[in-house]
């Protein structure tokens, strides 16, 4: 991901509660007044069906140093969904040349101090990774057995990303 990508000042789409687009906003800004915005989650398999599960670096703006079970990101001011999430993907993943990833489903997520539309996707890659270190502090991809495993530790511990985590017990009840 770019600098400008990481940073607070990266401009944002601020919408409605019917995700229509009624402003513009510096993504720090956004955070801190808990404006809706867009964002996209993407379940990342390997071609033996395991799940890509990282941990964010503690640099994060938010949720650092938290595992998570999807890749994604906020979606740019005028940038569109799909774009977006792969843009996100192949940042995360360090590849390029992802295949499109595939719509699951969309949904408002909202928690103490956030409000974002998510779009959540899922892509099977089957490239050589090499997640950014900027992004990723450790990854693997786990059988679900396992994940569900760790997710259990993860969530007592509160160090699990807690919209990914939705978006992953959504994809599963599917």
């Amino acid at each position: 991901m770019t600098e400008q990508g990481r940073s607070a000042d990266e401009l944002l789409d601020i919408v409605d509660e019917q995700d229509r687009v009624v402003g513009q906003r510096r993504r720090g800004e956004v955070y801190a007044r808990r404006l809706r915005h867009r964002s996209t989650a993407i379940r990342v398999r390997d071609e033996r069906g395991r799940i890509f599960v990282h941990r964010r670096t503690p640099t994060k703006l938010i949720f650092p140093g938290m595992y998570d079970v999807v890749v994604g990101g906020v979606v740019g001011a005028g940038e569109d969904y799909d774009s977006a999430a792969l843009r996100e993907a192949e940042e995360e993943l360090g590849v390029s040349g992802l295949p499109m990833p595939e719509r699951r489903l969309k949904f408002l997520f909202e928690a103490p101090g956030f409000s974002w539309f998510l779009q959540v996707y899922e892509v099977v890659c089957t490239l050589p990774v090499r997640p950014q270190a900027e992004e990723v502090d450790w990854w693997d991809f786990l059988e679900e057995d396992e994940l569900e495993r760790r997710l259990a530790g993860w969530e007592a511990g509160k160090t699990v990303v807690p919209d990914g985590l939705e978006c992953h017990r959504r994809l599963s009840a599917r």
